[in-house]
């Protein structure tokens, strides 16, 4: 299928407002990402709740691997947590959920009287965040639907589903829903069985790697692919995707930052980190390629930006990131991970309100609430960053940012600035290079973790951005931006 040292893989890439379908070319010294065909992911609310067009995304994913043309492998990697839920025949059972969805408000507390925060917390290493996929499954107790499953697919593992007739779930994004021992990689049974959770639904675990099928004639029919054509599980969290394709260096010590709706902002680690002060501090332990821990901590991220965009009726972000460009820097910050940012609808206003909340200025123009955006992020990426080295016992000399917001220069220079430490920007299709790549090991090219992210740094584009201004501002914006809202204990 391809020239003689290469092949060819297509990367099924979801993101929480698009998807995407990008091949890439894989050979010792050859790494060229093509993108096939993109489409949106427009989820739909309906007077049940927040819902996801799970088949429109199918539709596009099949159009996708039209595009594509004949490849080696294919594999797929989306956000995580959410799922759908099917019946004995295998056919699905609604529409999946949306993780801000409002079904989970109030079930922590639900769940935190019959398993306190620390023993959760020390039985899986995953943080608190109300979507959680445990949290969602005791929402659904009791309801028709969760009743009359006999099976549940994680997203991307149920495209996967569709497209061979075989189901699994694959751990790396398994250990996002908080049933997972962090320690052993497997489901923690005893904590599932006190909270009524029935682990048979899930279906037999996969690592990054394993064999996941292959395509069913009615697919390879449809997309006009020569068959056989095997799909191969990745890490099919977009997150572990993204960070095996940060380009770090093999003796580099390094922080990672996955920007695009979400900034996940952490450390690579050998061993989770279940401390009482990582809890406090709530960063989680997720699973990642070869064994690894994604030790990390959830922030808004571009979200913020996109449901700003979204309400002033905005399409092109260029103007916007010039005219925040021009603005003081600093003078508008907010806590970027607070959780009255959640949910979608008039983010000008909620911001306007925190910033008034704390007796601040006011942005008022798309300028100013725009760089108080980026200022307020690149603070929650400061700070998650440090309280990660910290926790974890581990200083790093660089900051490698990947994912969408790699585009964004002003971003990355701040995030620096704030930081204190060079900051080297992309690739910016950091999930679809790492799913690439992880297909392409498990289809006979050579190479460890570090060796591919040697073969990133070789062949794709990256920006590299030293700190400047004055490191004074930094601190006292921080001080006006810590978090007062403590953990339950």
């Amino acid at each position: 299928m391809s020239a003689a040292g290469t092949k060819t893989f297509a990367a099924v890439d979801l993101g929480a407002s698009s998807g995407r379908v990008m091949t890439g070319r894989v050979g010792p010294d050859t790494l060229r990402l093509t993108e096939a065909h993109r489409f949106p992911n427009r989820p739909v609310n309906l007077p049940e709740g927040l819902r996801w067009d799970i088949l429109g995304l199918y539709g596009g994913v099949l159009d996708g691997l039209r595009a594509a043309g004949p490849v080696d492998s294919l594999g797929i990697d989306s956000w995580a947590v959410d799922y759908g839920l099917l019946a004995a025949d295998g056919s699905l059972l609604g529409n999946p959920v949306h993780y801000r969805d409002r079904r989970t408000e109030g079930v922590a507390e639900q769940v935190w009287a019959t398993v306190p925060p620390d023993d959760l917390y020390r039985a899986t290493g995953i943080q608190y965040a109300p979507f959680n996929t445990l949290y969602q499954l005791v929402a659904a107790q009791g309801t028709p639907q969760l009743a009359s499953a006999r099976s549940l697919l994680l997203i991307p593992d149920l495209i996967a589903y569709w497209l061979t007739g075989e189901q699994g779930t694959e751990l790396t994004n398994a250990s996002t829903t908080q049933l997972i021992d962090a320690r052993t990689g497997d489901w923690n049974r005893p904590l599932a069985d006190r909270l009524g959770i029935d682990l048979a639904l899930f279906a037999p675990l996969r690592r990054p790697g394993d064999p996941a099928g292959t395509l069913l004639p009615a697919v390879q029919e449809r997309t006009g692919l020569p068959g056989p054509v095997p799909v191969t599980a990745v890490g099919s969290h977009d997150t572990a995707s993204a960070v095996a394709a940060v380009p770090a260096g093999r003796r580099e010590r390094f922080a990672y930052l996955c920007t695009g709706t979400w900034s996940l902002a952490g450390l690579e680690l050998d061993a989770p980190v279940t401390t009482g002060a990582s809890r406090a501090a709530n960063f989680t332990n997720e699973l990642g390629i070869d064994g690894t821990v994604r030790f990390l901590r959830n922030i808004m991220g571009l979200w913020l930006l996109q449901e700003c965009m979204r309400t002033w009726e905005l399409t092109d972000v260029t103007p916007l990131l010039a005219d925040a460009a021009r603005m003081p820097a600093l003078r508008y910050v907010v806590d970027a991970a607070a959780p009255e940012f959640l949910a979608p609808g008039d983010m000008p206003g909620r911001i306007a309100a925190a910033c008034r909340a704390t007796d601040g200025p006011v942005p008022r123009t798309p300028g100013e609430i725009t760089r108080c955006v980026l200022d307020s992020l690149a603070l929650a990426h400061r700070r998650a960053i440090r309280e990660a080295q910290h926790l974890a016992d581990r200083e790093v000399d660089v900051v490698h940012l990947v994912g969408g917001g790699a585009r964004n220069a002003l971003l990355c220079q701040l995030t620096a600035d704030a930081c204190g430490v060079p900051v080297v920007a992309g690739p910016a299709e950091a999930a679809a290079l790492g799913n690439v790549l992880v297909q392409a090991r498990a289809h006979g090219l050579p190479g460890d973790l570090a060796a591919t992210r040697e073969l990133i740094a070789r062949t794709q584009p990256l920006s590299r951005y030293e700190p400047s201004g004055d490191p004074t501002a930094w601190e006292a914006a921080a001080r006006r931006t810590e978090d007062a809202r403590p953990l339950p204990a």
